[in-house]
Order: structure tokens, then C-alpha cells, then sequence
């Protein structure tokens, strides 16, 4: 059988990042080489994409195509026209935002970076869920994001931030072993868990110190 998919922008589910946005097309499709993410504004003046600049770790090379509408990029204090149709491609450690001149402007950003392969790291299923962990809101972020791992269980970074969460919610048991499975998907976590403040209620725990030691 052909492994091939098809699926209609506009029956992606919108999600919301800071107030931009987005429909997960590399999520909703399983793409796992390169990011790609629609973005669309809804009324004139919105932003179409947030300011990403160097000191963002998510800031790689892009590409942008502006699929519906009129956009105006500002790429490293440059205003950029952008009508339908127009590419706009991007270097990495670049800052760069994008507006909207129509309502309805659609603007497909796809990423990728340079000499590496792409790691797929979920963000945009995560990305709904900062504005409450932000707030503080750590066990109904838990509650979510645990539907979320469920549901796509491929990204050890929804793991890890559960796990913080569930620190913070005084979840300890579910904690560690969530902690455990991000490490076990990818050994990056085991040094982001030796720092991060949100394992902080955990951090003494026999079980914690045995899987920082590795």
C-alpha cells in the first residue's frame, strides 16, 4: 500500500501560540525530516508569525511561502513585501516576525537545520498548553498533556515537560516515571533534569538521583 496523505489545510485543527495562529501540518501528517507549520492571521494588522531572533533554539533556517493574502516580514529590521505567492527564505540566528496587511493571510513556514537532521520535538502540541503552565496552572497542564502523550507518545520533550508539571503538581510517582521514559527516548533530558527548577520537589527522591547518575 502507498504511504501517502492528504489532507485539506483548512481541516487541520488551528491551535494558538502567544496569540499566533497555526495549523500542525508536520504533526497532522507524521512528516518527520523537516518542520512545517501554517500560519494565519485573522484580521489585518495581526501578526502572522511571532518574533523569532539568535536566541531562540528554535530559530532555524526557514523558508516561508505566503499561500493566501499579503504579508509584511521585517527580517532583521528589513520590511519585507509579501503578496501571495511570495518566498521568503531566511538564515538561521536571524530575527524575524511577519504581519499581516489582509485578513486571512496564510503564510507556510517550513524548517529545517543546517547540517543536522531534523528532530521532530512536538512543540506544536505544547505550544497551547505554555500560556498555562505560565500561569501556573501545573495540574491541568498535567492532566492535558497526559492525554497528549497518550495520543502521540513519539516526543520524549512532551514527556519531560509532563513530568515537570507533575513535580510541581506534587505528582511524584507519575513524575518519575514519565521522567524516566523522556530519558529513555532521548539522553538529552537526563542533563536538562539535573537543572530544571520544576524537578525541584522531586529532586531528592532515591528514584531522581539514580536517573540523573545514569
Amino acid at each position: 500500500m502507498a504511504g501517502y496523505m492528504v489532507a485539506h489545510l483548512d481541516a487541520i485543527e488551528e491551535l494558538d501560540d502567544a496569540g499566533c495562529h497555526y495549523r500542525p501540518i508536520r504533526h497532522h501528517l507524521g512528516i518527520t525530516a523537516f518542520g512545517v507549520t501554517a500560519w494565519t492571521a485573522h484580521a489585518a494588522g495581526d501578526l502572522v508569525i511571532n518574533e523569532h531572533d539568535e536566541d531562540d533554539p528554535t530559530a532555524d533556517q526557514e523558508l516561508f511561502l505566503v499561500l493566501r493574502g499579503h504579508a509584511v516580514f521585517e527580517i532583521d529590521g528589513d520590511q519585507v513585501d509579501a503578496p501571495a505567492g511570495t518566498l521568503v527564505s531566511a538564515p538561521p540566528r536571524t530575527r524575524r516576525t511577519a504581519s499581516a496587511k489582509q485578513a486571512g493571510t496564510t503564510v507556510i513556514a517550513l524548517e529545517g537545520t543546517p547540517g543536522r537532521a531534523y528532530d521532530a520535538r512536538g512543540w506544536e502540541l505544547w505550544a497551547p498548553l505554555a500560556p498555562l503552565y505560565q500561569a501556573g496552572r501545573y495540574a491541568e497542564v498535567a492532566d492535558r498533556l497526559g492525554d497528549l502523550v497518550a495520543a502521540s507518545p513519539q516526543y520524549p520533550m512532551l514527556f519531560f515537560n509532563l513530568a515537570g508539571c507533575e513535580s510541581r503538581a506534587g505528582r511524584t510517582t507519575d513524575a518519575l516515571n514519565h521522567l524516566l521514559h523522556a530519558i529513555d527516548m532521548s539522553a538529552e533530558f537526563r542533563a536538562s533534569a539535573a537543572t530544571d527548577s520544576d524537578l525541584d520537589p522531586i529532586r531528592s527522591e532515591p528514584a531522581f538521583k539514580q536517573l540523573i547518575k545514569g
